[in-house]
């Protein structure tokens, strides 16, 4: 695959992925490249700085230096393991920087206030900050990957939801299940408040049923559609299994004053649910009484959980969002289905089967390095990783959130805004078939992907109101290679890091050029040992330091470093 033309042809694209001159530039039919043949058997090739940036980088929003070297000293397996090993944590909650939200004191949490419709705004905002601030946290593990994925998957959105703290709520649902069971995690989200409220559960009655909920836990949670067999209905479900689904939930509703969600047996359908041959004609016996919603909940979840095409479709979802997202018939016969079997005997934890895939030939299998397009979220907080930014910690959180909220912006600018995905589906990058991946470069995205390292490359760095800014230490960068006075061992040390595809020399050189501006490359090395020599002199660090900018910058703006 030649990922230079992946990109180029997108980067010319019109405004959005929505205008329909973006057709002439996206995929008019999923990309042909050589079989994959390699399966899950485990990585037996070199465990070097290639591969452990691959695994880096699709499991962590970027990698510093400093995780890279934990990566190396481990062998592939137990990285792995490490990286999954999601352990229990407490947080403090998101605050209020907001001194016109009456409600609650700056500094001190909204989530344990009483709802208040008036600071709604003010109140998502701080937890969109907060939630970008765990995502820069730059902790060794991959929970904070596994949360956009689950948040991709079972999504909700914070302006449709409206109250912040059931929000919170269900982020926290999908925080403590990050790399548990789907399954369970399914069930809890069904009843979840912030779910009820988003896709009407809460209004789905005996005498008024609301499909919504209904559908949507077939169609994109569990089971997935399959070949249309009539108007309507699907291999794996009809539309018949839509309304029996809705039937079964009929009942339920969220508590704001507590929060919580409750059964209400008098508005739930107590008579029998029967579903369609897909489901083998299951009935669900229709129940009364306070726990008819729990049973008869326990029930659906069991029969859809039952089903092997719920097990595949989740794990063609896995697959699109960590390794690709064309699955043609050897990678459904050789990764899909045994991954789907395993999960499976696994109950439905999805532990061992990420680890499966992660530690797997396939997933390391040259075809599958540098073929994803970054999200806007691996572009913004990836970077920061990469560069060692140094960003301000809870002690402060205006200071914090103020910074948290321009990179959420950057993110949101880009198309991707933590908390309020376009829709019940998720981002069209993981389902728009066949365009997928490309969406999320066009020409208003990717001059704002540019703009955003431009600055961060700068002296000035990237400011914001308080008359902070973020700033890129070169020359510590520099200094982490091995040999930082040698232009072709910094440049190309460098480049492995920041690409996952393995420059030109046409490229290595276009690099070098813009970073010695004519300089010979020996005068290079008397600049850098004369800053060596005295690094407090301002006169010694200014040209070095100007020269890595241009480096760093160049770097940033060439297409590879656009890839994942």
């Amino acid at each position: 695959m030649d990922r230079r033309t992946m990109l180029a042809k997108t980067s010319g694209s019109a405004a959005l992925a929505g205008d329909p001159a973006f057709a002439r530039y996206a995929n008019a039919a999923l990309p042909k490249r050589a079989a994959v043949t390699a399966g899950l058997e485990p990585f037996a090739g070199a465990w070097d700085k290639r591969h452990a940036s691959h695994l880096l980088r699709r499991v962590l929003f970027g990698f510093a230096k400093a995780d890279l070297d934990k990566a190396l000293s481990l062998n592939s397996a137990n990285c792995v393991d490490a990286l999954l090993d999601v352990a229990e944590e407490t947080l403090p909650p998101p605050v209020s920087t907001d001194a016109g939200d009456t409600g609650v004191t700056v500094g001190q949490t909204w989530t344990t206030v009483a709802y208040d419709g008036n600071f709604n705004g003010t109140r998502q905002r701080s937890l969109q900050n907060w939630w970008m601030a765990l995502i820069l946290g730059r902790k060794f593990s991959a929970r904070e990957k596994l949360i956009l994925f689950w948040h991709n998957h079972l999504a909700t959105e914070l302006d449709v939801v409206g109250d912040p703290k059931y929000a919170y709520m269900h982020h926290l649902l999908l925080r403590k299940n990050a790399v548990g069971n789907f399954r369970d995690l399914v069930r809890q989200i069904t009843v979840d408040p912030a779910m009820l409220q988003y896709l009407n559960g809460d209004s789905n009655t005996n005498t008024n049923p609301n499909e919504n909920y209904g559908r949507e836990l077939q169609e994109l949670f569990t089971v997935g559609k399959g070949p249309e067999t009539a108007a309507g209905n699907y291999t794996n479900y009809t539309e018949e299994d839509v309304k029996a689904a809705a039937r079964v939930l009929t009942g339920w509703r969220d508590v704001r004053d507590t929060p919580t969600a409750e059964f209400q047996d008098k508005k739930h359908d107590v008579k029998d649910k029967v579903f369609s041959a897909a489901y083998g004609n299951t009935v669900i016996t229709g129940r009364a009484g306070t726990d008819a919603g729990t049973l008869e909940l326990d029930d659906l979840i069991k029969m859809i959980f039952a089903q092997t095409e719920t097990a595949k479709y989740f794990c063609r979802k896995l697959y699109r969002f960590f390794v690709y997202y064309a699955i043609d018939a050897t990678v459904e016969a050789n990764i899909i289905a045994p991954l789907a079997d395993q999960l499976m005997k696994a109950d439905y934890d999805i532990k061992p089967v990420l680890a499966t895939l992660f530690k797997s030939a396939h997933f390391h299998d040259a075809a599958n390095l540098g073929c994803q397009i970054k999200t806007p979220m691996d572009v913004v907080a990836g970077t920061l990783s990469l560069l060692e930014a140094a960003l301000p910690d809870g002690a402060d959180p205006i200071k914090q959130y103020t910074l948290m909220a321009l990179m959420v912006g950057e993110a949101s600018r880009m198309q991707l805004e933590i908390g309020n995905p376009p829709n019940v589906a998720g981002w069209s990058a993981y389902y728009q078939d066949p365009v997928f991946y490309e969406v999320w470069i066009n020409s208003d995205t990717l001059p704002r992907r540019v703009q955003f390292t431009d600055k961060l490359a700068s002296a000035k760095g990237y400011g914001y109101p308080t008359g902070n800014a973020i700033t890129t230490d070169v020359l510590a960068l520099a200094n982490a290679t091995s040999k930082p006075g040698t232009v072709d061992t910094l440049v190309s040390e460098l480049a492995a890091i920041f690409y996952p595809i393995t420059l030109t020399d046409v490229q290595i050189k276009y690099l070098k050029d813009v970073m010695l501006s004519g300089l010979p490359e020996y005068e290079w090395g008397v600049e850098w040992d004369d800053y060596v020599a005295a690094p407090a002199d301002a006169t010694k660090i200014k040209p070095v330091e100007t020269r890595l900018r241009a480096l760093f910058g160049a770097m940033m703006q060439l297409a590879e470093f656009q890839l994942c």
